[in-house]
């Protein structure tokens, strides 16, 4: 087994030398924003070292994740980044608590009368990890409470008339498809439904999948994995973050078992199923109890957070003056941000049990890296300086990201702009890109700026039912009040073939799988054209005089601006 106490500091020195080998040539040409065939070679570069087999799937508190932020430091350094991150590094800590699931001890078992049904682990229920206790026990009835979605000012509740208290909360995911896209995405987090529930008094959680999303994602290819361990962040007071105590067992179950759930009642599941996709859910009691219980193993551990900056070259007030709002524009960032991490090893597929994370989100990592250098070379013509930040823990539930939005190393007031690259998905040469959040913001304009220079188009998000904006890091900005916005690739392909069904098939094939390696095909100048786009947004927002603004009467900019 390899040694996982490797930190990055002490990664840092074999990597660097790595980086001789592996990295392309330090020399650039005079207006490489460009020379797109020259920032898809060091693209390439960067990805063929983030994606291999060496690094096992880069899980956040693994070696693997350790060589690949030593990586990412050494790379900083070499293009002139100023270290960002504590003590005088590139670095950040990040204090998590890993949980891991035991099949030993884990029950779902239904009573009724005489009648108990007892499912089966993985294959019928998996219990939900416990950070708080490291174990559950419960025996309590149940009550079915829609999508477990309470929006007053849409006059949505799915808890009218329902008691809650002592009693286990069976949920649907995702929000009503009524909603707007930006209202669904905020009331289909668990982080909201969560604490509903457990201000209502629940002391358990059953979550039942549903037939269209298991058609995407199905059930038995991710209870597979059900060793995989999680994460959550430690607070100040050393306990973990966002895991809702007084529910305390947790535990989902596929559609197969709807029936189950419902039976006793009025209701099948194929019915409940029609009421979901038509928008008439209403809660009611279910009949009989449930029995839940599982056990957890806890592991205090951390994971790193690389930070660099790019120092503003202008905006530095002469001697006696200052900018109109009392300080140095110099002194406000710009913040880029890629998730570094993966899911690393787990359940084999086809024999391959190395989860490489080529496109999801070594080619992301790489175009930020890419953007930074472009950047470096436009460093005396920004007023504000940009952070680069290479995040942990992004598949643990934005971790990494969370930690630095709510503990920066920078004054959190000079936070103007969060620009996020994750999965950007190039897998065919296309002339769009797809914008996730620009709506939001007066960030729209200086994206759209961005990519007509670029020679690109942008696309509109095909798939807003996925609500992709509440689902990778830039969300964890935006909770700080922060403007944000997040590009994809496009499905305008140049070969005319389908782009939006080629994506879904990737999906399908390989999303969170060993496949999404290097024997895939990468559009490396794809991914050389974002960087381009990137580089291009940040450079605008690091030269324009006023900062990014929510738009008037933006949902996200009601729920979380007013904490700038």
């Amino acid at each position: 087994m390899p040694d996982r106490t490797l930190t990055p500091l002490r990664a840092a020195a074999p990597i660097a030398m790595l980086v001789v080998a592996i990295s392309p040539a330090l020399g650039q040409p005079q207006d490489a924003s460009l020379d797109v065939e020259v920032s898809a070679r060091r693209i390439e570069a960067d990805v063929r070292f983030l994606a291999d087999d060496l690094l096992e799937g880069r899980e956040a508190g693994t070696r693997g994740y350790d060589l690949a932020a030593a990586y990412v430091a050494a790379q900083y350094r070499q293009m002139g980044l100023q270290p960002a991150g504590e003590n005088g590094t590139y670095f950040q800590a990040v204090p998590m608590l890993r949980g891991t699931r035991e099949r030993e001890g884990a029950r779902f078992v239904i009573e009724r009368g005489e009648v108990a049904t007892e499912l089966e682990f993985e294959r019928g229920f998996l219990s939900s990890l416990s950070y708080d206790t490291g174990s559950c026990s419960l025996s309590a009835p149940m009550v079915f409470v829609g999508q477990a979605v309470h929006a007053p000012e849409l006059e949505h509740d799915d808890f009218a008339g329902i008691d809650l208290h002592g009693k286990v909360a069976v949920i649907l995911g995702n929000a009503p498809a009524a909603f707007s896209n930006d209202q669904r995405a905020y009331y289909s987090s668990f982080e909201v439904k969560g604490r509903e529930l457990e201000r209502r008094g629940a002391v358990g959680v059953i979550s039942l999948g549903d037939p269209k999303t298991e058609k995407k994602y199905p059930w038995a290819t991710g209870a597979a994995n059900w060793a995989r361990p999680g994460m959550r962040v430690l607070g100040p007071d050393g306990r973990p973050m966002d895991t809702f105590p007084g529910l305390r067992c947790i535990a989902s179950v596929p559609a197969a078992q709807a029936d189950l759930l419902f039976a006793g009642t009025r209701y099948t599941g194929a019915a409940m199923f029609e009421k979901l996709r038509k928008g008439r859910l209403k809660p009611f009691e279910l009949s009989g109890t449930v029995t839940m219980a599982s056990r957890t193993k806890l592991e205090r551990t951390s994971s790193h957070n690389v930070i660099g900056k790019v120092q503003a070259g202008r905006g530095s007030p002469a001697p006696g003056e200052q900018s109109a709002g009392g300080h140095t524009l110099a002194h406000e960032h710009v913040v880029l941000t890629a998730h570094l991490d993966h899911v690393g090893i787990g359940a084999p597929v086809d024999g391959d049990s190395i989860y490489n994370g080529a496109q999801d989100n070594a080619v992301g990592i790489a175009a930020m890296l890419e953007a930074g250098r472009l950047l470096m070379q436009d460093r005396a013509e920004l007023q504000r300086s940009v952070l680069l930040i290479a995040t942990t823990a992004e598949e643990k539930g934005l971790l990494g990201a969370q930690y630095f939005a709510s503990h920066p190393t920078v004054s959190a007031d000079s936070m103007v702009a969060n620009v996020n690259l994750d999965m950007p998905t190039h897998i065919a040469e296309v002339t769009d890109l797809i914008p996730v959040g620009i709506e939001h913001s007066t960030l729209e304009p200086v994206a759209r700026a961005a990519v007509t220079a670029a020679g690109l188009t942008l696309t509109p998000d095909p798939m807003p039912e996925e609500v992709i904006f509440v689902r990778s890091d830039q969300y964890r900005f935006v909770q700080q009040g922060v403007p944000a916005v997040y590009l994809l690739s496009g499905v305008t392909r140049k070969d005319g073939l389908d782009g939006s069904g080629a994506f879904l098939e990737w999906m399908k094939k390989h999303y969170h799988k060993p496949s999404d390696d290097l024997t895939q095909p990468i559009d490396w100048a794809g991914a050389a054209r974002l960087a381009i786009v990137n580089r291009n947004i940040a450079r605008a927002i690091a030269t324009q005089e006023e900062r990014p603004a929510w738009n008037a009467g933006d949902f996200f900019g009601d729920k979380f601006g007013r904490k700038r």
